[in-house]
């Protein structure tokens, strides 16, 4: 399955923020990236706003344009706000709530973890890390992989801050996903209603 493997610091500092965890790249050059990241840049086009706080979001969750873009349409046919349904759908696949539980330091950690099999939902075995979560679902470590390392320095070094929507069983290294979590909830620093605005065009 395609995934982005370009440069991640670029990334980071074309948005000025910890796309894909921490960067030291963000703390010694405080600009853009390119030959000319110093100077003033020219007034982006509302269009330009938009297609970036699209990309931001991508490089977020790590998903790609096709992805997105069914995602938006199933957030678009759900009732309520369609940018709060987007980031809901988009903090419900497994790959990320295996991020948010801890048991990986980062989203492309946890991808790796699922697809090779080291995560189950439910009891079962589950490798597709784009596998959607529905209230009530348990992510646990399987059995044998609760001693790979990868899992247990991730696990020791877990954020002690807790996610409301998620519950977490450090004795069974399992989680439960108790609902889709509301809009005030979710950390990220992502405009949806540009995402919105520019699907609506």
């Amino acid at each position: 399955m395609a995934r982005y493997t370009g440069p991640k610091s670029k990334i980071s500092r074309r948005y000025n923020e910890p796309i894909f965890g921490p960067s030291k790249a963000l703390a010694k050059k405080a600009y853009g990236p390119g030959q000319h990241g110093r100077g003033r840049r020219k007034k982006q086009s509302e269009y330009a706003i938009q297609l970036m706080e699209k990309q931001k979001a991508k490089y977020i969750y790590g998903v790609l344009e096709r992805q997105f873009a069914n995602l938006f349409d199933k957030a678009a046919r759900k009732t309520g706000i369609t940018g709060e349904n987007l980031l809901a759908l988009l903090e419900a696949r497994l790959d990320n709530t295996v991020y948010r539980l801890g048991i990986a330091p980062t989203r492309r950690a946890a991808r790796q973890l699922v697809l090779h099999k080291h995560i189950l939902v439910n009891g079962n075995v589950v490798n597709i890390p784009s596998y959607s979560l529905r209230p009530g679902d348990v992510v646990s470590v399987r059995e044998k992989s609760k001693s790979l390392e990868a899992i247990t320095t991730s696990l020791a070094g877990r954020n002690a801050r807790q996610f409301t929507w998620l519950e977490w069983d450090g004795g069974q290294l399992a989680g439960k996903f108790i609902s889709n979590p509301q809009r005030d909830q979710i950390p990220e620093k992502i405009q949806e209603q540009l995402i919105v605005e520019l699907y609506s065009k």
